[in-house]
């Protein structure tokens, strides 16, 4: 057990971390460092680098915006951009989204029914309460709009606060409030086990939709795509693999703009199960002959607060969005999520999934084993002649150049 890491000056830390891991002190002390950063999280070390990429052809609700991607996988961006040239062509996609959060008061209580009355009966003084624990979120027209009760069992009680965090996110905000309540409650008597935000943001729900006419996806293709949705729908196996394939989109966008990808993970896949059974967040079907695409999906992202403020990354990507609100990028982000799956199941209904990741795959492998990337327009078609891409191939390939590079 380490104690009092913290307290160390980062030489000492260095050296400790050398001490139990074997890592040279040297190698180490060469890491980058970033004072913000530094000041960011705890035992700060170093920054670790994702790869930053852009999306092109997305048209939501009629404007045109490149979108700034943050993710390690290959083949992610290309497929949230084909997928929103498709949709881009048959008009682009529609959106429309909604913004409030949820805190929870939690409590066990022989009382319930009689706790409850006292919320309903109190409703306005309660709000009052929130909204003097947090000001300046009314001030910016938003704050706690609505408290209830909501019972869980005979002697359990979820006192549930709604607030509008109009573009910030909100959890500090609707946490102070929530204890500023828990205080209130305790005065009357009522204990309260847990004053907490939910991310479960089912009242922050973003939906995106389009509609792809036979032109554009040919019919036999678009009616594959509606019943490989209808899958995700009834069999949870392939429902997580279908929103696992619209997170890969989202999470990026959320990432990009120095979102909390996390509390937006949660919220998505507890969504997903709301009925009881974990389905996939989108829809596609025929309508009329033409291949129609729903996502609903709660995306409480934010422009300000948490940790966007010291990310001049973060700041620059929602520059470049040309976004004005945090609703906006909400839809951006959820076009992003609906225009991946497309491609996604597109492509696995067709020529499989496999084959449009090849080529990213080839070129993975051989940076991995040392290719320089000057070398990759020469090296990527030769690896995909090869019987198999995997580490050996990559690597006798490599070999192959090294020796004719020294020959000659």
């Amino acid at each position: 057990m380490i104690e009092g890491y913290h307290r160390l000056s980062r030489q000492a830390q260095l050296e400790l971390l050398s001490e139990v891991t074997g890592v040279g002190v040297a190698t180490l002390a060469k890491l980058p460092i970033d004072a913000v950063r530094q000041q960011q999280i705890e035992n700060y070390l170093t920054d670790f680098r994702v790869p930053e990429g852009i999306a092109v052809n997305f048209k939501v609700n009629g404007r045109e915006h490149v979108v700034p991607m943050v993710t390690e996988e290959p083949s992610v961006i290309a497929a949230a951009s084909n997928g929103a040239k498709l949709v881009c062509q048959a008009g682009g996609f529609q959106a429309h989204s909604k913004r409030l959060m949820r805190g929870q008061l939690l409590m066990n209580t022989k009382t319930s029914i009689e706790v409850s009355q006292w919320v309903v009966d109190h409703q306005k003084h309660l709000l009052e309460v929130a909204n003097a624990a947090h000001p300046s979120m009314q001030k910016r027209g938003g704050g706690a709009l609505k408290i209830m009760p909501r019972p869980l069992s005979a002697t359990q009680l979820s006192v549930d606060l709604l607030v509008d965090t109009k573009e910030a996110m909100g959890a500090n905000t609707i946490n102070t409030m929530l204890e500023a309540l828990k205080t209130e409650f305790e005065m009357e008597g009522i204990a309260v086990e847990m004053a907490i935000l939910s991310n479960l943001a089912d009242q922050a729900l973003t939906t995106v939709t389009c509609t792809i006419p036979e032109t554009v996806i040919d019919s036999a293709v678009a009616q594959k795509i509606a019943d490989a949705s209808e899958f995700a729908q009834i069999d949870p196996y392939r429902a997580a693999t279908h929103n696992k394939g619209i997170m890969n989109g989202i999470d990026a966008v959320v990432m990009a703009t120095g979102n909390d990808w996390r509390a937006i993970e949660s919220g998505a896949h507890a969504f997903a199960a709301r009925d009881g059974q974990y389905r996939g967040l989108s829809t596609w079907q025929i309508v009329d002959q033409q291949l129609q695409g729903q996502l609903v999906v709660p995306l409480p992202v934010a422009t300000v607060g948490g940790s966007i403020g010291i990310n001049e990354q973060a700041q620059l990507n929602l520059e470049l969005l040309q976004i004005d609100s945090a609703n906006q990028l909400a839809e951006v982000i959820g076009a992003v999520g609906l225009a991946q799956n497309l491609a996604a199941l597109k492509a696995i209904v067709t020529e499989g999934i496999q084959h449009g990741h090849m080529r990213l795959q080839a070129k993975s492998l051989l940076l991995e084993h040392g290719l320089p990337a000057t070398k990759l327009n020469e090296a990527v078609p030769r690896l995909l002649k090869e019987p198999r891409i995997d580490a050996a191939h990559a690597q006798k390939i490599i070999e192959q150049m090294r020796k004719k590079d020294l020959d000659e």
